[in-house]
Protein backbone atom coordinates (compact mmCIF):
# COMPACT_ATOMS: atom_id res chain seq x y z
CA UNK A 1 0.00 0.00 0.00
CA UNK A 2 1.34 3.39 -0.99
CA UNK A 3 1.32 6.23 1.50
CA UNK A 4 -1.06 8.17 -0.73
CA UNK A 5 -3.63 5.34 -0.47
CA UNK A 6 -4.32 6.14 3.18
CA UNK A 7 -7.89 7.38 3.77
CA UNK A 8 -6.73 10.84 4.89
CA UNK A 9 -4.80 11.39 1.68
CA UNK A 10 -7.66 10.02 -0.41
CA UNK A 11 -10.01 12.53 1.23
CA UNK A 12 -7.60 15.40 0.61
CA UNK A 13 -7.21 14.34 -3.04
CA UNK A 14 -10.99 14.27 -3.38
CA UNK A 15 -11.24 17.74 -1.85
CA UNK A 16 -8.59 19.10 -4.21
CA UNK A 17 -10.41 17.59 -7.21
CA UNK A 18 -13.65 19.21 -6.02
CA UNK A 19 -11.89 22.60 -5.87
CA UNK A 20 -10.56 22.09 -9.41
CA UNK A 21 -14.04 21.36 -10.75
CA UNK A 22 -15.48 24.32 -8.82
CA UNK A 23 -12.84 26.60 -10.31
CA UNK A 24 -14.09 25.60 -13.76
CA UNK A 25 -17.71 26.29 -12.83
CA UNK A 26 -16.85 29.70 -11.36
CA UNK A 27 -14.79 30.63 -14.43
CA UNK A 28 -17.77 29.70 -16.65
CA UNK A 29 -19.93 32.05 -14.57
CA UNK A 30 -17.43 34.86 -15.12
CA UNK A 31 -17.14 34.08 -18.84
CA UNK A 32 -20.95 34.26 -19.19
CA UNK A 33 -21.36 37.44 -17.16
CA UNK A 34 -22.75 39.27 -20.22
CA UNK A 35 -24.84 36.40 -21.61
CA UNK A 36 -28.57 37.22 -21.47
CA UNK A 37 -30.56 34.80 -19.32
CA UNK A 38 -27.50 33.01 -17.89
CA UNK A 39 -27.86 31.96 -14.25
CA UNK A 40 -24.81 31.69 -12.01
CA UNK A 41 -24.00 28.11 -11.02
CA UNK A 42 -22.06 26.54 -8.19
CA UNK A 43 -21.27 23.06 -6.88
CA UNK A 44 -22.84 21.43 -3.87
CA UNK A 45 -20.58 22.13 -0.89
CA UNK A 46 -17.90 19.49 -0.34
CA UNK A 47 -18.37 17.35 2.74
CA UNK A 48 -15.87 14.88 4.17
CA UNK A 49 -18.85 12.92 5.50
CA UNK A 50 -20.11 12.46 1.94
CA UNK A 51 -16.62 11.36 0.88
CA UNK A 52 -16.48 8.73 3.63
CA UNK A 53 -19.97 7.43 2.78
CA UNK A 54 -19.00 7.12 -0.90
CA UNK A 55 -15.89 5.14 0.07
CA UNK A 56 -17.75 2.71 2.33
CA UNK A 57 -20.79 2.24 0.11
CA UNK A 58 -19.95 2.91 -3.54
CA UNK A 59 -22.78 4.19 -5.68
CA UNK A 60 -24.01 1.57 -8.12
CA UNK A 61 -26.57 1.79 -10.87
CA UNK A 62 -29.24 -0.88 -11.21
CA UNK A 63 -31.08 -1.76 -14.38
CA UNK A 64 -34.69 -2.32 -13.32
CA UNK A 65 -36.21 -2.65 -16.78
CA UNK A 66 -34.90 -4.08 -20.05
CA UNK A 67 -35.76 -0.78 -21.75
CA UNK A 68 -33.53 1.23 -19.40
CA UNK A 69 -30.03 2.21 -20.42
CA UNK A 70 -27.03 1.26 -18.30
CA UNK A 71 -24.47 3.94 -17.63
CA UNK A 72 -22.89 6.34 -15.22
CA UNK A 73 -24.51 8.65 -12.70
CA UNK A 74 -25.26 12.11 -14.10
CA UNK A 75 -23.79 15.33 -12.71
CA UNK A 76 -27.22 16.43 -11.45
CA UNK A 77 -27.50 13.28 -9.34
CA UNK A 78 -24.18 14.13 -7.72
CA UNK A 79 -25.37 17.64 -6.84
CA UNK A 80 -23.19 19.36 -9.43
CA UNK A 81 -24.19 22.32 -11.50
CA UNK A 82 -27.00 23.53 -9.29
CA UNK A 83 -28.38 26.93 -10.21
CA UNK A 84 -27.44 29.63 -7.76
CA UNK A 85 -29.88 32.27 -6.58
CA UNK A 86 -28.17 35.66 -6.65
CA UNK A 87 -29.20 38.96 -5.17
CA UNK A 88 -29.03 40.83 -8.45
CA UNK A 89 -30.57 39.99 -11.79
CA UNK A 90 -29.98 42.27 -14.74
CA UNK A 91 -32.78 43.30 -17.11
CA UNK A 92 -31.46 40.66 -19.56
CA UNK A 93 -32.06 37.97 -16.90
CA UNK A 94 -28.37 37.37 -16.12
CA UNK A 95 -27.75 36.65 -12.43
CA UNK A 96 -23.92 36.70 -12.46
CA UNK A 97 -22.45 39.32 -10.12
CA UNK A 98 -18.74 39.61 -10.92
CA UNK A 99 -17.77 40.76 -7.43
CA UNK A 100 -19.42 37.70 -5.84
CA UNK A 101 -17.82 35.35 -8.37
CA UNK A 102 -14.36 36.83 -7.85
CA UNK A 103 -14.70 36.48 -4.08
CA UNK A 104 -15.70 32.84 -4.56
CA UNK A 105 -12.73 32.25 -6.87
CA UNK A 106 -10.36 33.72 -4.29
CA UNK A 107 -11.87 31.65 -1.46
CA UNK A 108 -11.70 28.54 -3.63
CA UNK A 109 -8.01 29.16 -4.37
CA UNK A 110 -7.21 29.66 -0.68
CA UNK A 111 -9.06 26.47 0.29
CA UNK A 112 -7.25 24.53 -2.45
CA UNK A 113 -3.89 25.83 -1.21
CA UNK A 114 -4.79 24.80 2.35
CA UNK A 115 -5.62 21.27 1.18
CA UNK A 116 -2.39 20.98 -0.80
CA UNK A 117 -0.40 22.22 2.19
CA UNK A 118 -2.05 19.63 4.46
CA UNK A 119 -1.34 16.92 1.89
CA UNK A 120 2.32 17.93 1.53
CA UNK A 121 2.91 18.29 5.28
CA UNK A 122 1.21 14.96 5.98
CA UNK A 123 3.44 13.18 3.48
CA UNK A 124 6.48 14.89 4.96
CA UNK A 125 5.56 13.77 8.47
CA UNK A 126 5.06 10.18 7.35
CA UNK A 127 8.37 10.15 5.47
CA UNK A 128 10.15 11.51 8.53
CA UNK A 129 8.52 8.91 10.76
CA UNK A 130 9.47 6.09 8.40
CA UNK A 131 13.02 7.23 7.68
CA UNK A 132 15.98 5.38 9.17
CA UNK A 133 17.43 8.55 10.66
CA UNK A 134 14.42 9.29 12.84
Amino acid sequence: MALTDLPLFQALKSKMQWHQVRQGVLSQNIAHSDTPGYGAKDLKAYSFRDHVERQTMPLQTVRTDSGHLTGAVSDSALGRGTEEVGFEITPSGNSVVLEEQMMKVTQNQMDYQAATTLYTKGLGLLRTALSKNA
